[in-house]
């Protein structure tokens, strides 16, 4: 039986989690607003467009996805795309994972389906502090306020789609948003080698149909970050004991 506190408790961590998103939503909803459009110059049909934005919620993923889905790339093609581009949140999940094993099911599932890279990004700092007992409903008060915003802003982008895309803005809108995300990442020499190394590898693959130079970009950038990122970590304690 919960009682009063543990009731204001949940609430409080809930609005906590909704509070520390606010910030980010200047960026995830223009990323959303693009995406819509793009789809729909992709010729994506507007529902199918909102489905891709309710089931697969993953901003760069969809990018990609409404790209190749507009080249009428093979549906293998597109759900390994998407597979790979995801491959990330294997990494978010691991490091969660000790904080929701004692969750139930139905927790564990829903922090599953919203975890994206801004909820990871505060949740994690959230899980680096104490009172972590009731910690997953900040969880969940991030992540569905990802995902609210993220369905608002993508039907925005379908409804706004056919305007924007008659201005030709979305050729360059979409390159200035990725660099917008990525660059803020960019803190550690790995990261700098898989970007420069997936940035080459993509430029070099580009006549490859079905953009599977990106597929591959997003490969060699992966290898080329936990090659240097293990070197790293073993050189490290020869330079602490010299």
């Amino acid at each position: 039986m919960v009682t009063s506190t543990g009731r204001g408790e949940r609430r409080r961590e809930f609005l906590r989690g909704v509070r520390d998103q606010l910030p980010l939503l200047l960026g995830v909803i223009p990323f959303g607003l693009i995406f819509g459009a793009l789809a729909i110059a992709n010729g994506i049909p507007p529902l199918a467009t909102q489905g891709l934005s309710l089931f697969v919620f993953a901003g760069s993923a969809q990018f990609i996805a409404a790209g190749l889905i507009g080249e009428a790339a093979p549906a293998l093609v597109v759900i390994g795309t998407i597979f790979i581009v995801n491959l990330r949140h294997m990494l978010y999940s691991a490091t969660l994972a000790p904080h929701y094993e004692h969750l139930p099911a139905r927790w564990k599932m829903s922090l599953a389906w919203l975890l994206t890279d801004e909820a990871f990004a505060t949740t994690s700092v959230r899980y680096q502090r104490s009172s972590l007992g009731y910690a997953h409903w900040y969880a969940f008060g991030t992540g569905l306020t990802l995902w609210v915003s993220w369905q608002l802003s993508t039907a925005l982008g379908i409804a706004l789609g056919a305007r924007i895309s008659d201005t030709g803005g979305l050729d360059f809108a979409l390159p200035v948003t990725f660099l917008a995300l990525l660059m803020p990442q960019l803190t550690t020499r790995p990261a700098w080698a898989a970007a420069v190394a997936a940035g080459l590898t993509a430029i070099l693959l580009a006549p490859l149909p079905f953009r599977l130079g990106l597929v591959l970009a997003c490969l060699v950038g992966v290898g080329v970050g936990l090659w240097l990122d293990r070197l790293g970590s073993k050189a490290a304690p020869k330079g602490a004991s010299s």
